[in-house]
């Protein structure tokens, strides 16, 4: 059997790992761009998909549709089969694979049905995986092209743990791997840290939501996160890891020390409010000080910081918005991402907006004839965001290019918004 799997634009960690697993029994392809030969020649295709824009992909769409002509299998893979009921009533395929995929996937190329949903009729039927799979897997299917990859710096994110013990809102996380820490052995990410140096891959990011979690169990074992930092920086060098996602809860002096002797010398975090209203509202279980604390401990350790906000939280008020702002300029960030609140499928924030009418989101109320007050937000805070950066460097092109960012932002999320909404009565 000759499978390929598709993941749009980006080589993701999720669709090298199912490549990996089937390889040994199936003729595998990996592909970042939709190519029709490629497709004509597979028996089955497999869609990884990882934003729920690539439901409504025109030609993702149109490249399924050209595969069922063709009477070729397809399936739909990814963090979008949290709403199999959406694919499923949008998309011409056979079938969602749903949850963690290692398993499942290789027994439904064998016509089993556990980890699938699919139609039956007009009935939908979702039979979710029985088992969590063990994290130390085969190597994954590697792209001879993958030195050429960039996701925000690097160019692949690997996986060393899976779960959260957070409880945001906003984040599928949980709600997809669980709240327990998996963690994989030291020497199966090791491994394969040296396969994809061996492929091209000079930078590599580490990820698993929070990366000091890793090895956790009943409390937090920083040792095994440090020694795991030494060995991969040992393969590639401090100048090519790094370990972009923490929580201000997760980090200490310890921590924070081998960031910067074995990494680029960077931490994420995710701030995303100033205001301690709207951290309650969102669960994060941080407050404004304990995420000023972090910041200033990672600068007094010598690791720069940037940080993530979120705007137009559907509870967030004009006072909640300013105290964001004056956050920012007290912490002076290195750097800092800003995105408008994303409905993420079985996410809280996602039913919250789903009980709300679509007219009192800020998406959908107009700041001036060009923004809505969301889109104004965004822009506003990655402009002020820039003016306390240690070196600004506000221009004339860099306004446009955040205008331009915040108008995207806006209208990929209506229309995801606008999708959830459609399919409101059956996904809640």
């Amino acid at each position: 059997m000759r499978v390929t799997i598709y993941s749009p634009h980006v080589y993701t960690y999720g669709a090298m790992l199912i490549g990996g697993i089937l390889k040994n029994k199936y003729k595998v392809r990996l592909l970042r761009e939709l190519d029709k030969t490629v497709f004509l020649k597979s028996d089955v295709v497999i869609f990884s998909l990882y934003s729920t824009l690539h439901i409504l992909d025109k030609n993702i769409r149109e490249a399924i549709d050209f595969l069922k002509r063709a009477k070729k299998k397809v399936y739909i893979a990814g963090c979008v089969s949290m709403y199999p009921e959406i694919i499923l009533n949008e998309l011409n395929v056979d079938g969602v694979i749903v949850g963690e995929g290692e398993i499942t996937t290789p027994r439904i190329l064998e016509g089993d049905k556990e980890g699938l949903a699919y139609k039956e009729g007009d009935e939908i039927v979702i039979n979710y995986p029985k088992e969590k799979p063990d994290l130390n897997h085969p190597l994954p299917l590697i792209p001879k092209d993958i030195g050429k990859q960039s996701i925000r710096g690097a160019n692949v994110y690997i996986e060393t743990h899976r779960g959260c013990l957070g409880n945001c809102t906003f984040c599928q996380v949980p709600k997809f791997f669980g709240k327990q820490i998996r963690s994989r052995e030291i020497e199966d990410i090791v491994r394969e840290v040296k396969e994809f140096k061996k492929y091209g891959a000079k930078r590599i990011a580490i990820s698993g939501g929070t990366g000091s979690l890793y090895g956790f169990k009943k409390s937090m074992e920083k040792e095994k996160f440090i020694e795991l930092l030494e060995k991969i920086s040992s393969i590639l060098g401090k100048n090519n890891l790094s370990v972009p996602d923490m929580r201000v809860d997760y980090v200490d002096e310890d921590i924070l020390k081998a960031i910067k002797d074995y990494t680029i010398g960077w931490v994420f975090y995710g701030i995303e409010s100033g205001s301690d209203k709207i951290l309650k509202d969102m669960k994060k279980g941080t407050n404004r000080e304990k995420n000023l604390y972090a910041i200033q401990l990672a600068k007094e350790m010598g690791v720069k910081v940037a940080g993530s906000f979120i705007v137009a939280y559907p509870t967030e008020s004009e006072k909640d918005y300013l105290l964001t702002k004056d956050f920012i300029a007290e912490a002076e960030l290195d750097d800092i991402f800003v995105s408008i609140a994303e409905p993420i499928p079985k996410t809280e924030m996602c039913d919250l907006i789903l009980d709300m009418n679509k007219e009192d989101l800020l998406l959908y109320k107009t700041y001036n004839h060009n923004l809505s007050v969301a889109e104004f937000r965004c822009y506003d805070l990655l402009v002020y965001g820039e003016m306390f950066k240690p070196n600004p460097r506000l221009s004339p092109y860099l306004y446009k290019i955040y205008l331009n960012e915040a108008k995207q932002q806006g209208e990929d999320i209506r229309k995801i918004i606008d999708i959830i909404f459609k399919y409101k009565d059956i996904i809640k």
